[in-house]
């Protein structure tokens, strides 16, 4: 890391003012599904390997219908822009399972009449006749965890499928009727080359997915990589990878929009765009997390529910069910803003940043200022966008937001 363009920080962004909204942000919902068939040895997300052979399906299901009318009052009216069914694996479910949710989730809120609606999904975890079910259910957008098409690189992470069947696995979702459909990949992974990353990314294209998603593999707490360490990747060659990915995508007529994220003819996740534009979102199931915005009471809250699928199943619907609650201080909306703003290649319009903070643009000056002179932020009349430079030192960039003091 160039120590040059760690910055002495400016006065604190922490400012008097206190949000006031005139209007609320776009309103997403996501859905935790938190069992897994398999833990792999990076995954920090909230999973549990399933004991036995199957999940309490209907109990689960009951229990997120509790703890959606408990939070409806946090969003009543609200139109639903976008729904994302996450894990976990959500494909664990049954078609008919996924056909109750959805049913019951259109009983009680306001589910825009164009509104996208994502599962993901693990190869080997669905069928042909699963898959046409989730379709006919009423998903109109497949994510499929593929990681890596490379036998030997999904056993050293520890998936339980192969490359044959993860090409299988879009080849059912493409015959189900699935127009919009993308693939996850990593690259930097124990042994990886260039090359052998280029490979995965080539095996992608010639599926032809709508989007696709490439991660940089990490280290998380907590996690047997971090207890066990793999052959890490070398820093040099895990850039490589990554803006090697971006041209040879952009060449094949994937355009990056997000750090990892890159889609062809329009087909951008409209549900992450939310998230990276501080759009309001509901969480429920095990684990999940929301932040909503309350124009009455001005303010901006963030909620998670309890990580253990059983004591969620047996708290949801009280207050019980509720982990944590914080409210926002302006300091930590702008960073939070910030963070999630800059992620995008085309940065955010000015505008964008009183209307989902609720807070007026002076609160930005002195930071972004200093963030110009170094280099790392663009600006025009309309736009702010993280340089070339910006993107490849993001933290670096994104400490000038954290408020002090």
């Amino acid at each position: 890391m160039n120590k040059a363009l760690l910055p002495m920080l400016p006065e604190p962004v922490m400012a008097a003012d206190s949000p006031r909204f005139t209007t609320l942000p776009p309103l997403s919902l996501y859905i935790h599904i938190p069992w897994c068939l398999h833990k792999c040895p990076y995954c920090d997300f909230n999973s549990h390997r399933i004991a036995g052979n199957s999940i309490p399906e209907e109990r689960y299901l009951d229990a997120l219908m509790a703890d959606l009318e408990h939070d409806l009052p946090l969003i009543w009216g609200r139109p639903i822009n976008t729904i994302f069914i996450g894990g976990g694996t959500p494909s664990l479910l049954s078609g008919r399972g996924i056909d109750r949710l959805l049913s019951q989730l259109r009983a009680c809120l306001r589910i825009a009449p164009e509104a996208e609606i994502t599962l993901e999904t693990n190869p080997g975890t669905g069928d042909a006749a699963k898959f046409e079910a989730f379709h006919t259910a009423g998903i109109n957008r497949l994510s499929i965890g593929v990681q890596s098409f490379d036998d030997d690189a999904l056993r050293r992470l520890g998936r339980i499928h192969n490359g044959q069947q993860a090409r299988h696995a879009y080849e059912l979702a493409r015959l189900a009727g699935f127009e919009n459909i993308n693939l996850d990949l990593m690259f930097a992974l124990p042994g990886q080359t260039v090359a052998n990353a280029l490979d995965d990314l080539q095996t992608a294209i010639d599926l032809q997915p709508d989007h696709i998603s490439c991660y940089q593999l990490t280290i998380e707490p907590h996690t047997p990589f971090h207890y066990e360490p793999p052959s890490p990747c070398d820093e040099k060659n895990a850039w490589q990878m990554q803006e090697q990915a971006k041209q040879f995508l952009g060449s094949h007529g994937y355009v990056q929009y997000e750090v990892s994220a890159y889609a062809r003819d329009a087909s951008q996740c409209r549900h992450n765009l939310n998230y990276w534009r501080f759009g309001d979102y509901l969480g429920i199931g095990a684990g999940a997390h929301s932040k909503l915005t309350n124009a009455q009471k001005q303010t901006i809250t963030r909620l998670a529910k309890v990580r253990h699928p059983k004591r969620y199943i047996d708290r949801a619907g009280s207050p019980g069910c509720i982990q944590s609650r914080t409210s926002l201080q302006p300091g930590d909306i702008v960073l939070e803003f910030m963070m999630n703003a800059l992620r995008l290649t085309a940065g955010f319009e000015k505008r964008l940043f009183a209307a989902q903070t609720g807070l007026p643009p002076h609160t930005l000056h002195a930071t972004l200022e200093t963030a110009i002179e170094k280099g790392l932020i663009g600006r025009d009349r309309l736009n702010i966008r993280p340089t070339e430079l910006g993107r490849r030192y993001l933290n670096n960039l994104l400490e000038l937001f954290i408020p002090t003091g």
